[in-house]
């Protein structure tokens, strides 16, 4: 094994002079980076701090306050868990609390460059430290070993034997997981060796403009949750998700602590339609077609990337941990790249018929809307269409995971269901108020109409389920929404005239709020369902509201409109119904015991490192999922099986929620309150 960079005992303490942070180390083989902005990032910061401070919604002064939260949040976006620095090292970095605003404003950030300077060389001392545990076996039995992998809100390790036990619990993890993967004591020693001397090279390798863009993110952050600095390289990726392109898999990813996650999935894209892979979920594994598996625990975002990147067509396998779980052992998953299409985005409709109960045969429409593209009101008006020509009875829209998109299509969407009238209401932080309206005097679809949600349904999804709950049009079924009520602007940071080596970034800041037009801010709130959806989630702990300086809920005048239809009198009667039925659906009786489950380990911030109790735990949640779907096999009147990897290819995956939101349609159709059909 190479020699890698030793630090000496008395060289682990920090000196302060002249007001900056002066490192010392004594041997080296490899240096580390001496890290300084470059000479556009001057110019940058004070670029980013004028678009801020001049048009940002939130009034902002760059002061000592300000300051203090950016100090904060810097700290805690170079060492999250809580298990790099010492607390001597936070105590010393104190001095720099009131400093930040200062060096912002004069574009001079050689203080946040000292301190990440420290943040490196403790981050290698870690790994070097994590490569000397692998000299001998762990235990895996020995009772009572557990690992803390949520230290958020934890004390900073006093000292260095505190520091070095949190150490040895995240390499015992690492450890485990690979033994519980199958991987003997030598394989797994070569693979975490292979993985720390990677993570070190890596670190050796950090670049000037990693260091902007963390300090920059700390100041934007501090500001308001939906404001951030984007590197030029994170700028060019922005763009290819705009427009509907992301890295040949579909996915939107972003680095927290070691790991590459699913930050979102694009609709239509592979990751999407291999159903394999949900939001937080970690990329611990990538392998190209049949090749071996290539670790990518530590690994710089843009690296994994271009891994993930290749030709459409090829294929990618990806080692996944599902989850924000920290007891999973990774699942394969084999992607096919591709061109993620505008018409693979598309809003899509059909006919949904139940093969049994009271409604068998009869019709409904169901549409479903990933996000809110441009033109998504024509294609929806064509599959409305469609569906009249079958004769539905009535329509379900399912916003389900939709994030938002386009304010203007939100809008149009909206004015398919009404003649005319305010949708979504804008107001600006100089406290104008602008309305968006539908003005052709139009209603494609007059029918019983319910609006699915969930809490992933955000922004312009919000805006379309508000106005169908304000005029009285539709109900709202499912999950409290996550409460965007926010809108972006982004603005490039470069000049025309700029002779800079390297390109500046872009800044991306909230300029405007929306409002329900009954006057209340669909910010923080959502959208609150006409009927709840049992869910896992407590709204208070899941959301806009709990964004970090999110801006708060308020309310203004409401605006000029009339309802077209009173839905009260049946979801009184809707609501009685549907209890009856969850309370007797074996479906909704998993959902009840997971939420359960959820709510007793929701709160745990350890796992276990013995590994029986942990091979116990994967046999009973294995026994669980194996039982329910016998089941369902049973209920379906097909044969058992004795795996999972058994079921049937055409065994469909089941979607009480979409079930659920039918028989709700057909109790609204029942009392009569709307049309059957529409016009």
């Amino acid at each position: 094994m190479n020699k890698l960079l030793r630090i000496s005992i008395a060289s682990a303490l920090v000196t302060l002079s002249s007001g900056s942070l002066a490192v010392s180390t004594t041997e080296t083989v490899e240096e580390l980076p001496i890290l300084q902005q470059e000479s556009q990032h001057s110019v940058s910061a004070k670029r980013i701090s004028s678009h801020f401070l001049r048009a940002h919604y939130k009034e902002i002064e760059l002061d000592d306050t300000l300051s203090s939260k950016v100090f904060d949040r810097y700290i805690r976006s170079l060492d999250l868990n809580r298990n790099v620095f010492l607390a001597s090292d936070v105590k010393l970095l104190e001095k720099y609390r009131n400093k930040f605003d200062d060096a912002i404003e004069n574009g001079n950030l050689a203080d946040a460059y000292q301190i990440y300077q420290l943040n490196l060389q403790r981050r290698i001392e870690r790994f070097e430290y994590s490569i000397g545990l692998l000299d001998k076996p762990f235990d895996f039995e020995a009772k009572g070993d557990a690992f803390e992998y949520d230290r958020e809100e934890a004390d900073w390790p006093s000292n260095q034997a505190e520091l070095n036990e949190l150490t040895r619990q995240r390499v015992k993890y690492d450890a485990l997981n690979l033994k519980l993967a199958g991987k003997d004591w030598e394989k797994t020693k070569e693979l975490l060796v292979k993985r720390y001397e990677r993570a070190i090279k890596r670190l050796k390798q950090t670049k000037s403009e990693d260091v902007f863009q963390t300090v920059m993110n700390s100041f934007a952050r501090s500001i308001e949750a939906h404001t951030s600095y984007l590197s030029p390289r994170n700028a060019e990726r922005f763009q290819m998700e705009m427009n509907l392109s992301f890295e040949g898999i579909g996915a939107v990813l972003q680095s927290e602590d070691d790991f590459t996650v699913i930050r979102s999935i694009v609709p239509g894209g592979p990751a999407e339609i291999s159903k394999q892979i949900k939001p937080e979920d970690k990329i611990v594994g990538v392998a190209q077609e049949d090749d071996e598996f290539v670790d990518v625990i530590g690994w710089r975002l843009d690296e994994v990337v271009e891994l993930i990147k290749g030709p459409k067509g090829s294929v990618v396998r990806l080692q996944v941990v599902k989850g924000a779980s920290e007891s999973s052992v990774p699942e394969v998953v084999s992607l096919t790249r591709d061109k993620i299409k505008l018409e693979d985005r598309a809003a899509k409709g059909e006919v949904y018929i139940p093969e049994s109960g009271p409604h068998q045969g009869e019709k409904l429409g169901v549409i479903n809307i990933p996000s809110f593209y441009n033109n998504l009101h024509n294609d929806v008006r064509k599959e409305l269409d469609k569906l009249k020509k079958e004769e539905i009875q009535g329509v379900i829209i399912d916003l389900r995971g939709n994030g938002g998109g386009s304010l203007m299509e939100a809008t149009l969407l909206s004015g398919l269901f009404f003649d005319k009238g305010p949708v979504v209401q804008i107001r600006s932080g100089a406290g104008r108020t602008r309305i968006e309206s539908d003005t052709d005097g139009i209603t494609y679809y007059d029918g019983p109409l319910t609006v699915l949600v969930d809490r992933y349904s955000a922004s312009a999804s919000e805006i379309f389920a508000a106005a169908m709950q304000d005029y009285g049009r539709g109900v709202v079924i499912g999950e409290q929404t996550f409460g965007k009520g926010t809108v972006q602007q982004h603005r490039p940071l470069g000049r025309i005239y700029d002779l800079y080596d390297n390109p500046l970034g872009s800044v991306q800041f909230t300029i405007a709020k929306f409002y329900r037009i009954n006057g209340g801010s669909t910010q923080h709130q959502g959208v609150v369902p006409d009927i709840l959806f049992p869910s896992a989630i407590d709204p208070q702990e899941w959301g806009e509201s709990q964004e970090e300086n999110a801006l708060p809920w308020d309310r203004i005048e409401r605006a000029s409109y009339a309802t077209v239809g009173d839905t009260a009198p049946a979801i009184n009667v809707v609501k009685t119904h549907h209890g009856q039925r969850i309370d007797s659906d074996p479906e909704f009786a998993y959902i009840f015991e997971d939420i359960e489950q959820y709510k007793k380990e929701k709160d745990e911030k350890t796992i276990s490192l013995v590994e029986s109790e942990r091979v116990k735990k994967k046999k009973e949640r294995e026994t669980k999922r194996l039982a329910r779907a016998n089941e369902r096999l049973t209920r379906a009147g097909r044969d058992i099986v004795a795996s999972i990897d058994d079921l049937p290819e055409d065994f469909d995956d089941i979607d009480p929620f979409l079930d659920e939101a039918a028989n709700i349609t057909y109790d609204l159709i029942v009392t009569g309150k709307f049309a059957a059909n529409a016009k």
